[in-house]
């Protein structure tokens, strides 16, 4: 095939369904260049790409080649992608089956073009973090909706995909009971479109509640009142006659209310891991690639592991659609014969200027370190930034983890977040093992797990445990994983006994994470930062004390 670069774009255009636009470019298996429209416009959840796109070329951001190979993604709403002006345009015929492979596209542009199901474009983004899939793997995609329908699943076996199943049906209400469902939104008080951030709302206010068989059998009797959106009386009245329950509205720090959102995670978790059991034994795979938005469930992901359904479980940090392209790029790429590179989870680099990342000075460390040790906030902006929807050091608020004072400041005051949702802490692998008491899994590096903590540590992480007694660690094993985390860290630790920092990503609720360092310095400015560390060097915030 073709040694021409490369370029994948996830960009149908749709207002309601479609979001988190993303480009990017892959050569020999190397990934050049990627960025998630939203970093660039600042709107989150971004679906305007064809508007952007020609002019991001066109003033060099994005510097794209002469001659590329392109693939767009489809999605179930669309499979043709074309810019503003028409200067890039790639079309094909509707798809009716999924398939294992790329499917020929017209493009107006010099070089092949193919269009990439949104399911094959999710497991493939598992390729640039962990090679190649290793033999008699399950690949698994689970999401809210995709090409043919929110569930699929393909089986690696003699160096070749099958497709085991695909389609909307036995899987297809769990992820609406986090995405699309009206007793949900009614509780969160979230608005209809507000659909791509209730799941990870629905996941941490969950913890605050316990599984009831008696709620969970008013759910289902109820069809969980997932379309009750204008219907908030016929709810409240069946919960008084019920239970009881005198409630005049949905009151999220009422005890029952929190409980439902237990029982909607745990039906999540008995689900899925009971297709993923049923799936290994019918196939007898050895290990589980999974990705899709229902991946960033980490209370779910940490249970297939301590089942030891699998030998490993792999899932990328991008693994929502903020990684098709990056997938449907490591697709064509891998057809293409290329071997995919191993990458770091910092990949969003377009207008980002090259530095030396290992260049961090002692005087630096210490600076910081003094500042947070003093109750202060900071903000990080170094290099480029995470693919994926969370912060992992490189566009981080950090502080101090054993405080809850801090830890509320932070959440609620600085990033205007509701009370219920948790923060992360951000530790050295040795320090997580510590207060876990066993061997942490790699899947912690791209803060895709959620750890029971031992309460003997519950003073060092009190600012970050949860009320079920969790926490979703981030670990930096080696330097080379992020110098100036890894020394900073090692420095806390070493001087002053600190185990962990608050680790949670550089934005205000509604804002997509800072980019550049004027996004950084901006943000900081208006959350009311001490100060911010841009490519290893220390910006104090105007105002700051």
């Amino acid at each position: 095939m073709s040694s021409r670069p490369t370029l994948a774009i996830y960009g149908i255009k749709h207002p309601l369904y479609m979001h988190d636009h993303n480009i990017c470019l892959m050569r020999d298996g190397v990934i050049e260049l990627y960025l998630p429209l939203e970093r660039y416009t600042r709107q989150k959840y971004d679906n305007r790409l064809d508007l952007f796109l020609e002019d991001l070329n066109d003033s060099g951001m994005l510097k794209l080649p002469e001659e590329f190979d392109i693939v767009s993604v489809n999605s179930f709403i669309g499979n043709a992608f074309i810019s503003a002006n028409g200067k890039i345009r790639v079309e094909s015929g509707v798809s009716k089956n999924l398939n294992t492979g790329l499917e020929p596209a017209y493009s107006n542009i010099a070089g092949a073009a193919y269009n990439c199901s949104h399911e094959l474009a999710h497991i493939a983004s598992c390729l640039p973090f962990f090679g190649e899939f290793k033999e008699n793997s399950l690949l698994v995609s689970f999401d809210g909706g995709s090409s043919l329908g929110n569930f699929s699943a393909f089986h690696f076996i003699n160096g070749k995909l099958n497709l085991l199943e695909y389609g909307w049906d036995e899987l297809g209400y769990l992820p609406k009971l986090f995405n699309d469902n009206a007793l949900v939104f009614k509780i969160l008080g979230a608005g209809r479109n507000e659909h791509c951030s209730v799941p990870g709302k629905l996941m941490g206010y969950a913890c605050y509640g316990i599984r009831d068989e008696k709620i969970e059998r008013w759910l289902k009797e109820n069809n969980y009142f997932k379309d009750h959106w204008d219907d908030s009386v016929s709810i409240l009245r069946s919960a008084k006659e019920v239970f009881g329950i005198h409630a005049v509205d949905f009151d999220n720090r009422e005890k029952f209310w929190q409980n439902t959102a237990a029982v909607f995670q745990h039906l999540f978790e008995d689900g899925f891991i009971s297709k993923m059991e049923s799936m290994q034994k019918r196939t007898g795979t050895d290990y589980l690639y999974y990705a899709g938005g229902c991946a960033l469930n980490i209370i779910t992901n940490t249970k297939i592991l301590d089942k030891q359904i699998f030998k490993d479980v792999f899932i990328p940090p991008c693994c929502n659609d903020s990684g098709l392209s990056i997938g449907a790029a490591a697709f064509l790429e891998w057809r293409k014969g290329n071997r995919i590179s191993i990458h770091s989870p910092y990949l969003c680099n377009a207008g980002i200027s090259v530095f030396n990342e290992a260049d961090v000075s002692s005087d630096l460390i210490k600076q910081v370190a003094e500042i947070i040790l003093s109750g202060g906030i900071i903000g990080v902006c170094n290099g480029n930034a995470e693919a994926g929807p969370r912060a992992l050091g490189n566009r981080s608020l950090i502080a101090l983890a054993n405080n809850k004072d801090i830890a509320r400041k932070l959440s609620m005051d600085v990033k205007k977040r509701e009370w219920y949702r948790p923060v992360a802490p951000i530790m050295l692998k040795q320090a997580a093992e510590k207060v876990i008491g066993r061997p942490i899994h790699h899947l912690a590096k791209f803060m895709l797990l959620d750890f029971p903590v031992k309460r003997a540590f519950n003073n060092d992480l009190a600012g970050v445990v949860h009320a079920n007694q969790s926490a979703r660690i981030q670990i930096i094993d080696k330097e080379s994983n992020n110098p100036f985390m890894f020394k900073l860290l090692s420095y806390l630790h070493d001087n002053h006994n600190i185990l962990a920092l608050i680790n949670t990503s550089f934005n205000a609720q509604g804002e997509p994470i800072v980019h550049t360092p004027e996004d950084a310095l901006r943000s900081a400015e208006k959350m009311g930062l001490q100060g911010v560390v841009i490519n290893n060097v220390y910006r104090k915030i105007r105002g700051s004390l």
